[in-house]
């Protein structure tokens, strides 16, 4: 599973996906006017990146599925 290329990339989306988050939650826990101002706007890239994480470890269960 390491060489497939679609698992590293799914992998590499979830680690995005959680680094959003963690940044997205030390935002929301410091508050604050930058909180006030780009809270939304970080939840949108948040679920922007778990909708591309989704879709492409779907399709990699989809190919392993495959063969």
């Amino acid at each position: 599973m390491l060489n497939d290329p679609l698992a590293i990339v799914a992998a590499v989306a979830s680690a995005v996906v959680a680094g959003i988050l963690i940044f997205g939650i030390l935002t929301f826990a410091r508050g604050g006017e930058y909180n006030r101002l780009n809270a939304n706007k970080i939840m949108r890239w948040r679920l922007m990146a778990q909708f591309v994480a989704v879709v492409l470890i779907a399709g990699l269960a989809w190919l392993m599925s495959k063969g």
